[in-house]
């Protein structure tokens, strides 16, 4: 068996040091070692997107990511976003679109969109598709999703949603 590797690196802006097993992927070494459960594991391939992370500012798989590779790394993760605030308006509009159901997809949605918002202050519903469409949901039909985040876009431009 591998030897436990160092690991330091910042997590929603606290500093951790630890040492991982090589193998262990991000996604579970934030899940059961730092309790951070809003990280998602579905596919564990990258597909669904519902491990969806911010790896120094770029949204990242962390089923797809060991958590080596994060060794001197900033990474953010649902809890973080929503903890300081950074996405309020758009877990609002996601309530009040109704664009959550059973909330599995739900973070990975929300970080998605974030950084979609990020990069594009007013997306059209072409682009928000387009970013979205690696995360998957079960539920909603997606046109819910599409509703709250065109609708966070618009507020965010002081245009009526």
């Amino acid at each position: 068996m591998t030897a436990p590797m160092p690991l330091s690196l910042d997590v929603n802006g606290e500093r951790i040091d630890t040492f991982v097993l090589p193998r262990l992927n991000l996604a579970d070494f934030l899940r059961e070692h730092l309790k951070l459960t809003g990280t998602h594991v579905g596919c564990e391939h990258g597909v669904c997107g519902a491990c969806t992370v911010r790896v120094n500012g770029d949204i990242m798989r962390s089923c797809l990511m060991l958590a080596a590779q994060a060794h001197h790394a900033s990474v953010e993760t649902i809890e973080g976003l929503s903890d300081s605030g950074e996405i309020a308006d758009l877990q609002r509009a996601f309530r009040d679109r109704n664009a959550l159901q059973c909330g599995f997809c739900t973070p990975g949605m929300l970080m998605a969109a974030q950084d979609l918002l990020q990069q594009t202050s007013e997306p059209d519903r072409e682009q928000i598709r387009e970013h979205l469409s690696g995360n998957y949901c079960r539920c909603t039909g997606y046109q819910a999703i599409v509703d709250a985040v065109e609708t966070t876009a618009r507020a965010r431009m002081g245009r009526a949603p």
